[in-house]
């Protein structure tokens, strides 16, 4: 377990230093063909991340705790980000749909898994 661990902060590290880089801050590169190399290597490397959440198994309650707390600590992360961008962009009168699409499905899905768990398990 511990080998994918660290395969898991690799690929997370590699994952946001594409990112940085696809946001160009420095202007390094022009924004065509090198953006669209950044943006498959981004795709590639979410969904190998998401291959690690997807197949994880806690092994006893404390690694469930743990893993249940990681995934509540990511959700509320992504929101608080997710609201101040629209707040930030709300002021400036140039709202971004996606952002607001972004938060109402999170709190769908949020929303149905516990319908879900409720009934199911």
């Amino acid at each position: 377990m511990k080998n994918d661990d660290f395969k898991e902060l690799i690929v997370g590290v590699v994952l946001i230093v594409l990112l940085v880089f696809h946001l160009n801050p420095f202007g390094f590169y022009m924004p065509s063909a090198a953006a669209m190399l950044l943006l498959c290597g981004i795709v590639v490397l979410v969904l190998i991340w998401l291959s690690f959440i997807w197949k994880e198994k806690p092994q006893d309650e404390r690694e469930n705790l743990h893993r249940l707390l990681a995934g509540r600590v990511a959700f509320l992360v992504g929101a608080g980000i997710l609201l101040l961008g629209i707040a930030v962009q709300g002021l400036q009168h140039n709202l971004d749909p996606w952002l607001p699409v972004a938060l109402g499905g999170m709190v769908i899905a949020k929303l149905a898994a516990r319908a879900y768990g409720r009934t199911k398990l």
